[in-house]
């Protein structure tokens, strides 16, 4: 996680964005142990500690081209305000989000719920050796995705505006104590 900061605030220019990202990552996993908890699931160091890693792979991402979606506007287009280019970059980034999230969902949820299909002997199986092996790391990437996604088109942009918003609040209590009563 250390190396992923300096790496995304060279990228950036902003400590704020970088944690912005990471927390996303912090996020997502709590959204893979509150899966397994709701599905009463066992922890599986290895599947679930990869399906993690992949998982952080994809949020990081989508947060990753959010944000620089966000400050290609705000360099390229001075007239725009921040919650304008923040709703703007939210927007132009909402399909490919769920697109990658819905395919990714569709694609794993058999595995996750413990369907598997033999191309052998064409059948599908309910519990079998297959989807026994693979539905920890399987589950931990849809739960954990469903709850990226929400924060990816959710938390990030309300996070982005929330730096403005106190420096708007500060500006708006200062000027207010500086005016004389009448």
């Amino acid at each position: 996680m250390g190396l992923m900061l300096i790496l995304l605030v060279a990228q950036f220019n902003s400590f704020y964005q970088s944690v912005l990202i990471l927390f996303s990552v912090v996020m997502s996993t709590a959204g893979v142990l509150l899966g397994l908890l709701v599905t009463q699931s066992v922890f599986s160091t290895i599947l679930t500690g990869v399906g993690i890693v992949a998982l952080a792979g994809v949020v990081v991402n989508n947060n990753i081209v959010l944000i620089d979606s966000y400050n290609h506007l705000r360099r390229n287009n001075s007239s725009l305000s921040i919650k304008d280019a923040v709703f703007e970059a939210a927007k132009s980034r909402f399909r490919p989000v769920m697109l990658t999230t819905v395919t990714t969902v569709a694609g794993l949820l058999p595995l996750a719920t413990g369907f598997s299909i033999d191309m052998v002997n064409r059948k599908i199986e309910v519990g079998g050796m297959v989807a026994s092996w693979w539905q920890p790391l399987a589950s931990a990437i849809v739960n954990g995705l469903v709850v990226a996604t929400l924060m990816t088109l959710l938390l990030t942009p309300a996070m982005l505006l929330l730096p403005n918003m106190i420096k708007q609040y500060i500006n708006n209590h200062r000027s207010a104590r500086k005016q004389p009563d009448s």
